[in-house]
Protein backbone atom coordinates (compact mmCIF):
# COMPACT_ATOMS: atom_id res chain seq x y z
CA UNK A 1 0.00 0.00 0.00
CA UNK A 2 1.55 3.43 -1.11
CA UNK A 3 0.28 6.89 0.79
CA UNK A 4 1.94 10.04 -0.07
CA UNK A 5 1.56 13.30 2.12
CA UNK A 6 1.24 15.83 -1.17
CA UNK A 7 -0.64 15.19 -4.08
CA UNK A 8 1.76 14.94 -7.17
CA UNK A 9 1.92 17.59 -10.03
CA UNK A 10 -0.03 16.53 -12.98
CA UNK A 11 1.41 14.78 -16.65
CA UNK A 12 0.10 15.84 -19.89
CA UNK A 13 -2.64 14.35 -21.58
CA UNK A 14 -0.16 12.88 -24.09
CA UNK A 15 1.19 10.86 -21.37
CA UNK A 16 -1.93 10.03 -19.82
CA UNK A 17 -2.93 8.58 -23.07
CA UNK A 18 -0.36 6.68 -23.30
CA UNK A 19 -1.02 5.22 -20.11
CA UNK A 20 -4.31 4.63 -20.29
CA UNK A 21 -3.94 3.27 -23.74
CA UNK A 22 -1.68 0.40 -22.23
CA UNK A 23 -4.19 -0.06 -19.52
CA UNK A 24 -6.77 -0.66 -22.06
CA UNK A 25 -4.52 -2.60 -24.44
CA UNK A 26 -4.05 -4.71 -20.87
CA UNK A 27 -7.54 -5.50 -20.22
CA UNK A 28 -8.84 -6.32 -23.87
CA UNK A 29 -6.37 -9.23 -23.56
CA UNK A 30 -8.31 -10.46 -21.31
CA UNK A 31 -11.38 -9.29 -22.00
CA UNK A 32 -12.10 -9.03 -25.79
CA UNK A 33 -15.44 -7.29 -27.76
CA UNK A 34 -16.31 -4.86 -24.84
CA UNK A 35 -14.59 -1.89 -25.35
CA UNK A 36 -17.49 0.34 -23.64
CA UNK A 37 -17.15 -1.75 -20.36
CA UNK A 38 -13.63 -1.42 -20.35
CA UNK A 39 -13.94 2.28 -21.16
CA UNK A 40 -16.36 2.83 -17.70
CA UNK A 41 -14.19 1.23 -16.02
CA UNK A 42 -10.80 3.15 -16.61
CA UNK A 43 -13.12 6.49 -16.59
CA UNK A 44 -14.59 5.01 -12.94
CA UNK A 45 -10.87 4.47 -11.75
CA UNK A 46 -9.61 8.19 -13.07
CA UNK A 47 -12.37 9.85 -11.45
CA UNK A 48 -11.26 8.66 -8.15
CA UNK A 49 -14.70 6.47 -7.66
CA UNK A 50 -15.94 2.97 -7.06
CA UNK A 51 -16.41 0.54 -9.94
CA UNK A 52 -20.27 -1.53 -9.37
CA UNK A 53 -20.35 -4.39 -12.03
CA UNK A 54 -23.97 -6.25 -12.20
CA UNK A 55 -24.51 -9.32 -14.39
CA UNK A 56 -25.68 -13.02 -14.59
CA UNK A 57 -21.73 -15.20 -13.69
CA UNK A 58 -19.88 -16.27 -15.73
CA UNK A 59 -19.74 -13.25 -18.52
CA UNK A 60 -16.33 -11.65 -17.12
CA UNK A 61 -16.78 -9.69 -14.26
CA UNK A 62 -14.24 -10.79 -12.04
CA UNK A 63 -12.11 -11.22 -15.36
CA UNK A 64 -12.44 -7.31 -16.27
CA UNK A 65 -11.43 -6.17 -12.02
CA UNK A 66 -8.67 -8.66 -11.79
CA UNK A 67 -7.04 -7.34 -15.31
CA UNK A 68 -7.75 -3.83 -14.39
CA UNK A 69 -5.97 -4.56 -11.20
CA UNK A 70 -3.11 -6.11 -11.95
CA UNK A 71 -2.41 -3.66 -14.58
CA UNK A 72 -1.07 -0.96 -12.11
CA UNK A 73 1.77 -2.45 -10.02
CA UNK A 74 0.43 -1.92 -6.61
CA UNK A 75 -1.11 -3.33 -3.39
CA UNK A 76 -4.07 -5.43 -4.37
CA UNK A 77 -6.47 -7.93 -2.45
CA UNK A 78 -9.56 -9.89 -3.00
CA UNK A 79 -12.61 -10.59 -1.13
CA UNK A 80 -15.15 -12.75 -1.43
CA UNK A 81 -18.66 -12.10 0.06
CA UNK A 82 -20.60 -15.02 1.76
CA UNK A 83 -23.20 -14.70 4.28
CA UNK A 84 -20.95 -15.62 7.15
CA UNK A 85 -18.50 -12.52 6.25
CA UNK A 86 -18.14 -10.36 8.62
CA UNK A 87 -17.39 -6.51 9.13
CA UNK A 88 -14.03 -7.86 11.13
CA UNK A 89 -13.03 -9.79 8.06
CA UNK A 90 -13.11 -6.77 5.85
CA UNK A 91 -11.89 -4.19 7.40
CA UNK A 92 -9.50 -6.02 10.56
CA UNK A 93 -9.39 -6.21 13.89
CA UNK A 94 -7.39 -5.61 17.17
CA UNK A 95 -5.63 -8.39 18.72
CA UNK A 96 -3.97 -8.66 21.67
CA UNK A 97 -0.66 -9.06 22.37
CA UNK A 98 0.53 -11.15 25.32
CA UNK A 99 4.26 -10.25 25.12
CA UNK A 100 3.42 -5.88 25.05
CA UNK A 101 0.44 -6.24 26.87
CA UNK A 102 -1.31 -3.94 24.42
CA UNK A 103 -3.82 -4.84 21.24
CA UNK A 104 -2.25 -4.64 18.16
CA UNK A 105 -4.33 -3.93 14.71
CA UNK A 106 -4.04 -6.38 11.95
CA UNK A 107 -5.13 -4.94 8.46
CA UNK A 108 -8.03 -6.42 6.72
CA UNK A 109 -7.67 -6.93 3.04
CA UNK A 110 -9.05 -3.62 2.47
CA UNK A 111 -6.15 -1.80 3.30
CA UNK A 112 -4.86 -2.22 -0.29
CA UNK A 113 -4.95 0.18 -3.79
CA UNK A 114 -7.34 -1.76 -5.51
CA UNK A 115 -10.07 -3.78 -3.50
CA UNK A 116 -12.04 -6.49 -5.92
CA UNK A 117 -15.04 -7.23 -3.87
CA UNK A 118 -16.50 -10.79 -5.66
CA UNK A 119 -20.30 -11.12 -5.53
CA UNK A 120 -20.41 -7.85 -3.02
CA UNK A 121 -24.38 -8.74 -2.56
CA UNK A 122 -23.92 -12.65 -1.58
CA UNK A 123 -22.63 -10.25 1.86
CA UNK A 124 -25.13 -9.50 4.63
CA UNK A 125 -26.37 -6.09 4.52
CA UNK A 126 -24.17 -5.53 8.02
CA UNK A 127 -20.80 -6.68 6.33
CA UNK A 128 -22.18 -4.45 3.36
CA UNK A 129 -21.87 -1.57 5.63
CA UNK A 130 -18.56 -1.93 6.87
CA UNK A 131 -17.51 -0.19 3.53
CA UNK A 132 -19.55 2.57 3.59
CA UNK A 133 -16.91 4.23 5.45
CA UNK A 134 -14.57 2.97 3.48
CA UNK A 135 -15.09 4.46 0.33
CA UNK A 136 -16.89 7.66 1.37
CA UNK A 137 -13.75 8.86 3.64
CA UNK A 138 -11.06 7.07 2.45
CA UNK A 139 -10.42 5.63 5.85
CA UNK A 140 -11.28 3.12 8.78
CA UNK A 141 -12.23 3.05 12.35
CA UNK A 142 -12.03 0.05 14.10
CA UNK A 143 -12.21 0.42 18.06
CA UNK A 144 -12.47 4.12 17.96
CA UNK A 145 -9.21 4.33 16.42
CA UNK A 146 -8.82 5.43 12.70
CA UNK A 147 -6.48 4.53 10.44
CA UNK A 148 -6.17 5.96 6.40
CA UNK A 149 -6.40 3.96 3.22
CA UNK A 150 -3.98 3.86 0.50
CA UNK A 151 -4.11 6.40 -2.32
CA UNK A 152 -4.93 5.86 -5.30
CA UNK A 153 -7.81 3.58 -3.52
CA UNK A 154 -10.64 2.15 -5.53
CA UNK A 155 -13.36 -0.68 -5.04
CA UNK A 156 -14.08 -2.81 -7.75
CA UNK A 157 -17.51 -5.09 -6.52
CA UNK A 158 -19.20 -7.53 -9.06
CA UNK A 159 -22.57 -8.62 -7.97
CA UNK A 160 -25.22 -11.15 -9.68
CA UNK A 161 -28.87 -9.83 -10.28
CA UNK A 162 -30.75 -9.16 -7.39
CA UNK A 163 -33.14 -12.39 -8.71
CA UNK A 164 -30.75 -15.08 -8.13
CA UNK A 165 -30.77 -17.06 -5.35
CA UNK A 166 -28.31 -16.46 -2.33
CA UNK A 167 -28.15 -12.51 -2.60
CA UNK A 168 -29.09 -9.28 -0.76
CA UNK A 169 -30.27 -6.19 -2.69
CA UNK A 170 -27.42 -3.37 -1.60
CA UNK A 171 -28.69 -0.82 0.44
CA UNK A 172 -29.22 2.39 -1.12
CA UNK A 173 -26.50 4.25 1.17
CA UNK A 174 -23.87 1.69 -0.92
CA UNK A 175 -25.33 1.83 -4.11
CA UNK A 176 -24.78 5.95 -3.75
CA UNK A 177 -21.27 5.38 -3.30
CA UNK A 178 -20.64 3.71 -6.41
CA UNK A 179 -19.59 5.86 -8.71
CA UNK A 180 -20.72 4.12 -11.84
CA UNK A 181 -22.46 0.98 -12.34
CA UNK A 182 -21.87 -1.11 -15.52
CA UNK A 183 -23.33 -4.52 -17.35
CA UNK A 184 -21.11 -6.08 -19.27
CA UNK A 185 -22.90 -8.58 -21.00
CA UNK A 186 -22.94 -11.58 -23.34
CA UNK A 187 -20.22 -11.61 -26.07
CA UNK A 188 -20.89 -11.43 -29.59
CA UNK A 189 -20.03 -14.96 -31.29
CA UNK A 190 -16.94 -14.50 -33.08
CA UNK A 191 -15.53 -12.36 -29.70
CA UNK A 192 -16.75 -15.62 -27.48
CA UNK A 193 -14.90 -17.63 -30.32
CA UNK A 194 -11.95 -15.66 -30.08
CA UNK A 195 -12.51 -16.18 -25.86
CA UNK A 196 -12.28 -19.68 -26.14
CA UNK A 197 -8.67 -19.37 -28.95
CA UNK A 198 -7.48 -17.73 -26.54
CA UNK A 199 -8.55 -19.14 -23.31
CA UNK A 200 -8.04 -22.89 -23.60
CA UNK A 201 -4.75 -23.54 -23.08
CA UNK A 202 -4.41 -20.99 -20.05
CA UNK A 203 -5.69 -17.88 -18.71
CA UNK A 204 -4.24 -14.53 -19.57
CA UNK A 205 -4.46 -13.15 -16.33
CA UNK A 206 -1.59 -15.59 -15.27
CA UNK A 207 0.79 -13.54 -18.23
CA UNK A 208 -0.73 -10.34 -17.51
CA UNK A 209 2.24 -7.85 -16.26
CA UNK A 210 1.82 -4.34 -14.78
CA UNK A 211 2.03 -1.46 -17.30
CA UNK A 212 1.85 1.34 -14.50
CA UNK A 213 2.26 2.04 -11.07
CA UNK A 214 1.11 3.65 -7.93
CA UNK A 215 3.68 6.96 -8.86
CA UNK A 216 2.22 7.43 -12.17
CA UNK A 217 -1.03 6.70 -11.36
CA UNK A 218 -1.13 9.67 -8.93
CA UNK A 219 0.18 11.81 -11.83
CA UNK A 220 -2.54 10.29 -14.12
CA UNK A 221 -5.40 11.46 -11.41
CA UNK A 222 -3.61 14.97 -10.55
CA UNK A 223 -4.26 15.62 -14.73
CA UNK A 224 -7.54 14.66 -14.36
CA UNK A 225 -8.32 17.11 -11.33
CA UNK A 226 -6.75 19.75 -13.37
CA UNK A 227 -9.38 19.18 -16.40
CA UNK A 228 -11.64 22.45 -16.91
CA UNK A 229 -15.21 22.45 -16.74
CA UNK A 230 -17.19 25.90 -17.25
CA UNK A 231 -19.69 27.19 -14.71
CA UNK A 232 -22.60 26.47 -17.10
CA UNK A 233 -21.48 22.78 -17.15
CA UNK A 234 -21.81 22.40 -13.67
CA UNK A 235 -25.32 24.22 -13.39
CA UNK A 236 -26.18 21.39 -16.16
CA UNK A 237 -24.66 19.12 -13.86
CA UNK A 238 -26.91 20.12 -10.91
CA UNK A 239 -30.00 20.20 -13.58
CA UNK A 240 -29.87 16.78 -14.41
CA UNK A 241 -29.41 15.58 -10.86
CA UNK A 242 -32.45 17.53 -9.68
CA UNK A 243 -34.82 16.60 -12.83
CA UNK A 244 -34.18 12.92 -11.72
CA UNK A 245 -35.79 14.10 -8.02
CA UNK A 246 -39.05 15.49 -9.79
CA UNK A 247 -39.64 12.55 -12.24
CA UNK A 248 -43.19 10.59 -11.07
CA UNK A 249 -41.68 7.59 -12.15
CA UNK A 250 -38.83 8.10 -9.39
CA UNK A 251 -39.79 7.47 -5.74
CA UNK A 252 -35.88 8.28 -4.76
CA UNK A 253 -34.17 10.54 -7.34
CA UNK A 254 -30.24 11.03 -7.84
CA UNK A 255 -28.02 12.87 -4.52
CA UNK A 256 -26.14 15.62 -4.52
CA UNK A 257 -23.06 12.99 -4.43
CA UNK A 258 -24.43 11.73 -7.49
CA UNK A 259 -24.11 15.15 -8.77
CA UNK A 260 -20.33 15.33 -7.73
CA UNK A 261 -19.80 12.28 -9.14
CA UNK A 262 -21.37 13.01 -12.28
CA UNK A 263 -18.81 16.16 -12.96
CA UNK A 264 -15.84 14.12 -11.47
CA UNK A 265 -16.44 11.39 -14.14
CA UNK A 266 -17.04 14.00 -16.93
CA UNK A 267 -13.51 15.24 -16.09
CA UNK A 268 -11.69 11.94 -16.64
CA UNK A 269 -13.90 11.09 -19.89
CA UNK A 270 -12.44 14.75 -21.44
CA UNK A 271 -8.86 13.69 -20.15
CA UNK A 272 -8.91 10.30 -21.94
CA UNK A 273 -10.97 12.16 -24.96
CA UNK A 274 -7.17 14.38 -24.93
CA UNK A 275 -9.10 17.32 -24.17
CA UNK A 276 -8.56 19.40 -20.80
CA UNK A 277 -11.91 20.79 -20.74
CA UNK A 278 -15.26 19.38 -20.22
CA UNK A 279 -17.81 19.41 -23.25
CA UNK A 280 -22.00 18.61 -22.80
CA UNK A 281 -20.84 15.04 -24.71
CA UNK A 282 -18.66 14.04 -21.90
CA UNK A 283 -21.67 14.34 -18.87
CA UNK A 284 -23.92 12.62 -21.82
CA UNK A 285 -21.45 9.67 -21.90
CA UNK A 286 -21.29 8.49 -18.45
CA UNK A 287 -24.62 10.12 -17.50
CA UNK A 288 -26.64 6.47 -17.65
CA UNK A 289 -23.70 4.71 -15.85
CA UNK A 290 -23.54 7.38 -13.08
CA UNK A 291 -26.84 8.22 -12.47
CA UNK A 292 -29.25 5.20 -13.21
CA UNK A 293 -27.88 3.18 -10.51
CA UNK A 294 -28.89 5.35 -7.38
CA UNK A 295 -32.53 5.96 -8.65
CA UNK A 296 -35.09 4.10 -6.73
CA UNK A 297 -38.12 3.56 -9.21
CA UNK A 298 -41.85 3.88 -8.33
CA UNK A 299 -43.76 0.87 -8.08
CA UNK A 300 -46.07 2.29 -11.10
CA UNK A 301 -43.18 2.38 -12.90
CA UNK A 302 -42.12 -1.12 -12.20
CA UNK A 303 -44.91 -2.94 -13.18
CA UNK A 304 -44.83 -0.66 -16.36
CA UNK A 305 -41.03 -2.05 -16.71
CA UNK A 306 -39.64 0.96 -17.04
CA UNK A 307 -35.74 0.90 -16.47
CA UNK A 308 -33.91 3.32 -14.98
CA UNK A 309 -31.74 3.55 -17.86
CA UNK A 310 -34.30 4.23 -20.23
CA UNK A 311 -35.21 7.52 -18.14
CA UNK A 312 -32.03 8.36 -17.71
CA UNK A 313 -31.84 8.45 -21.62
CA UNK A 314 -35.19 10.53 -22.04
CA UNK A 315 -34.40 12.94 -19.43
CA UNK A 316 -31.22 13.76 -21.47
CA UNK A 317 -33.25 14.58 -24.28
CA UNK A 318 -35.52 16.92 -22.05
CA UNK A 319 -33.17 19.02 -20.30
CA UNK A 320 -31.98 22.11 -22.27
CA UNK A 321 -28.16 21.97 -22.98
CA UNK A 322 -25.99 24.78 -22.26
CA UNK A 323 -25.15 26.62 -25.51
CA UNK A 324 -21.81 27.70 -26.90
CA UNK A 325 -21.02 31.26 -27.22
CA UNK A 326 -21.85 30.63 -31.33
CA UNK A 327 -25.01 29.39 -30.56
CA UNK A 328 -24.88 25.62 -30.74
CA UNK A 329 -24.19 22.59 -28.01
CA UNK A 330 -20.87 22.82 -26.09
CA UNK A 331 -18.88 24.78 -23.62
CA UNK A 332 -15.39 25.13 -24.51
CA UNK A 333 -12.16 26.53 -22.40
CA UNK A 334 -13.42 29.65 -22.41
Amino acid sequence: MTTTSSRPAPMSLTELGDITGRITENIQKVISGKPDAVRIALVTMLSEGHLLMEDVPGVGKTSLAKALAKSIDCAVSRIQFTPDLMPSDITGVSIYNRTSTEFEFRPGPIFANVVIGDEINRGSPKTQSALLECMEEHQVTVDGMTYPLGNPFIVIATQNPVEMEGTYALPEAQRDRFTARISIGYPEPLAELAMIDGHAASSPLESLSPVSDTQQMQSVLAAVRAVHIATELRRYAVDLSSATRRMPEVRLGASPRATLHLIRAAKAQAALSGRDFVIPDDLHAIAVPVLAHRLVLSPESLTARRTAPDLIRTLLGRVPVPQAPGGGPGISRG
